[in-house]
């Protein structure tokens, strides 16, 4: 597989774009100098449109770049994301390259900012959760001029490589799953979906797998926020107060789920027989419980090494051309103790 060449953009190529010579364009961007507002305003929505970022460091390294990888993330409260980065750290260790993380809390315009403050310090390249991005967002990692890996999501178009799993695929299997064991009644548990793209994918999944067998989500709930065990015992329980014909409960993420799971056993309730329970995730934390939730590993460390593989070898003097650039990983599902509901126990 071959590697098209890298150019970031310069001066030059916003001047050619807005009509205004290099020098007024870095005294837009460097905002110094005196230069009309008519003018200010024509360069800054060239350089937008561009996607330029001003280089921070032009002149101070021959080589424009910074043994720097940039990973963007949403969250570090989310035990997904630090697993990832144990990934990439443990790729990159004994490299000289080194990762420098900026965290966007789901927020479209937060993304932004973060990646336009780490490209202007020239990294060696970047790594980004999601494939979903502003259009500003985009252009910037179009034309940084250097690798950009996204990750976690396979389900859309890459700017450049991706690594991670196909959320809907997901949701699929799991749905699968539920349906075997003779679960009919089935309530959806999750995150707000229009910032959490993959729990929307997930959940998609799910619905799409239920609908084949003629099966519809009969009660579900949304909330924004960290992923709490408090918040899990909250909303199963008023989920179960109002629809008590429920048997089994998806949650969006383990930790809901696990929330979910003390509740029901407080209450008696004997699980599986009388309701299942699966999150995702697969996180270690919970096997401490009292009963092993039902999960599915989103193979985060993976995730994470394979990104940092990628960036290594696209900077490398002689890059291997036969590192895939798309890598799709397959999770698998932990049935626990939660969704089996026939099995001898």
């Amino acid at each position: 597989m071959s590697h098209s060449p890298k150019r970031p953009l310069t001066l030059r190529d916003v001047s050619e774009a807005c009509g205004v010579s290099e020098m007024t364009v870095s005294r837009v961007l460097r905002k110094r100098g005196d230069v009309s507002e008519t003018t200010r305003s024509r360069v800054l929505a060239a350089a937008k449109e561009l996607g330029y970022v001003p280089n921070q460091i032009a002149g101070s390294l021959a080589s424009q770049r910074v043994n720097l990888v940039a990973v963007i993330i949403p969250s570090l409260s989310n035990m997904v994301f630090p697993e990832v980065l144990n990934g990439i750290n443990s790729a990159l260790e004994n490299t000289p390259l080194q990762p420098v993380v900026g965290v966007t809390d789901y927020l479209p315009e937060k993304e932004e900012r973060v990646l336009y403050e780490m490209l202007s310090w020239r990294p060696s390249g970047v790594i980004i959760a999601g494939l979903e991005h502003s259009d500003a967002a985009r252009a910037m990692l179009q034309s940084a001029g250097i690798p950009v890996v996204e990750i976690m999501d396979v389900d859309g178009r890459p700017v450049d490589a991706m690594v991670g799993i196909s959320h809907r695929r997901a949701g699929r299997e799991m749905a699968r799953a539920i349906l075997k064991e003779g679960y009919e009644h089935i309530g959806f548990m999750g995150t707000k979906m229009p910032l959490d793209h993959r729990a929307r994918k997930r959940f998609e999944g799910f619905t799409e797998g239920l609908a084949k067998a003629g099966i519809e989500i009969e009660d579900r709930a949304f909330y924004s926020g960290g992923s709490a065990l408090a918040k899990g015992r909250e909303m199963t329980q008023t989920m179960l107060e109002r629809s008590p014909d429920l048997d089994f409960l998806y949650y969006s993420n383990d930790m809901i789920g696990a929330g979910g799971l003390l509740y029901l056993l407080d209450q008696g309730i004997d699980i599986p027989g009388q309701i299942g329970l699966a999150g995702f995730n697969g996180v270690e934390l919970l096997q401490g419980l009292p009963r092993q939730l039902a999960t599915m590993d989103a193979c985060r460390v993976e995730i994470g090494a394979h990104a940092a593989q990628i960036i290594l070898n696209a900077t490398s003097d002689e890059p291997d051309p036969e590192i895939a650039q798309q890598v799709t990983l397959t999770p698998t599902i932990s049935f626990g103790d939660t969704l089996q509901r026939y099995r001898k126990r």
